[in-house]
Order: C-alpha cells, then structure tokens, then sequence
C-alpha cells in the first residue's frame, strides 16, 4: 500500500479548471486500479492532497435542491460570482477568498476502506486545528462537517464537506472559512439546512486575518498523523 501523498497548493485558481485537474487525478488512479485488476498486476496507485482557494463561486450537489440558492445567475454575476452543479454529494456549498478549500483525491485501498470512516477522519483533522486555536469545534450528530456550539441555538458552521468515491478513489473534500466574506453565505441556505449560521475562524478569534499557511500546515500534521500519511510536497510548498 502506497501511504505517500502528494501535495499541491494551487493558489487562487478557478472552480472549473481546478474542477479538471481533479477529474484528470481522479481518472488517472482509475484507471490504473482498472489495468491493475485486468492485467493482474500491482502497480502503485497514487494520493494527491489539493489545497486551493477559489473566487468567489456556488456549488450544488448531485442530490442538493435548487431553491436553496436563493438569488439566480444573473444576480450572481453582479457579485462576481459563479454557479456550478457538479457531481459530489451534499446541497449548496459557498467557496471563496480567505476559505481554505482541500481536496483529497486518494486510493483508500491505500489506507482503509470505509467512506464513514473517511468523512469522520476528515472532520477530526479540522476539529484537531480548531482546538490548537481553543475553538471547541464538534460533528453534528446527522450534520456532515464541522460545527461549533452544537445543541445550543447558537450553533454555526464552520467546516462544510462533500465528497464522491468511486472504486475507492476520492474527490472534492472540504471547506474551512478562515477569513471568509461571511456576507455571500446570505445568497444560499448553506448546505440546505434551514436556521443555522455559518461562521469564520477569524470571526470567533475576534481577528482581522488568520495566517492562512500557518492552518494549512496544521491541517496536513494532523491529515498525515490520522491517515499515517507520508507528506511529500510538490509545486508550491504549503
């Protein structure tokens, strides 16, 4: 089992392009696991971890409801903003600048195979980072993601997640508002779950601006420390 991961920071970089890139990562290890089993041989399959910001776009899931975006394209566009229906699962997820968005696009025959597992691995690496900056951040309990003040009427979310797997082979992942404009989630009903807030680490460190490499480098320490991941970084160091 191969247990390296390549990482890759992208930058600010467009939905739909980094949408590609992803499909190409993707199609590749699928194939390879596809030649694998045909030809009865063990070549190594490959994990890739995509950090990336994006301006500022909607995203609806395969089984997410249209009316949970609640202004059309036309609007959108005068906030210079893009709308995209694309093939992960969830409802209506916001990405923007000062968001903190990761996608991990690995071969669980690599690590384990279990999707619950994943997801909940996934939560943990971002409830880990929160709480190294005493935010006390919690699952909800039918809820994916991260949130924080669960069970009270204050509860806010700060983490969303989707995710798609086939063959074992992951793609999309999830979102962490750092320092996120909190004033494009009022264009949605964020994951199409009615009366809940949604909030930013900046917000609740009552900071202007948290060093966006500083979480994305806690944020891999603990993905490597769950997954017993090797790091190895590509491109842009992170």
């Amino acid at each position: 089992m191969n247990k390296k991961v390549a990482v890759q920071d992208l930058g600010l970089k467009d939905y739909k392009e980094t949408w590609d890139y992803q499909e190409l990562l993707f199609q590749q290890t699928v194939d390879l696991k596809i030649k694998n089993r045909r030809e009865e041989t063990r070549l190594e399959t490959p994990n890739h971890f995509l950090f990336v910001e994006h301006p500022h776009v909607y995203t609806l899931g395969k089984s997410g409801d249209m009316s949970n975006l609640l202004v059309d394209e036309k609007q959108l566009s005068t906030r210079g903003a893009k709308f995209y229906k694309i093939n992960r699962g969830g409802d209506i997820t916001y990405h923007g600048p000062g968001q903190i968005v990761a996608y991990p696009i690995l071969d669980l025959d690599n690590f384990f195979t279990d999707i619950h597992k994943y997801l909940r691995f996934l939560e943990e690496m971002v409830i880990l980072t929160l709480a190294e900056y005493g935010l006390k951040a919690e699952r909800s309990k039918g809820e994916t993601g991260v949130w924080l003040d669960v069970g009270t009427p204050f509860a806010r979310k700060i983490c969303a997640m989707g995710v798609r797997a086939s063959r074992w082979v992951t793609m999309h992942g999830l979102a962490l508002n750092v320092n996120a404009d909190l004033g494009y989630f009022d264009l949605m009903i964020p994951c199409g779950i009615r009366g809940k807030a949604v909030t930013s680490m900046n917000v609740e460190l009552g900071q202007k601006e948290v060093p966006m490499l500083e979480v994305k480098q806690k944020l891999l320490k603990h993905f490597s420390e769950l997954f017993g991941a090797h790091i190895i970084k590509e491109k842009t160091e992170v």
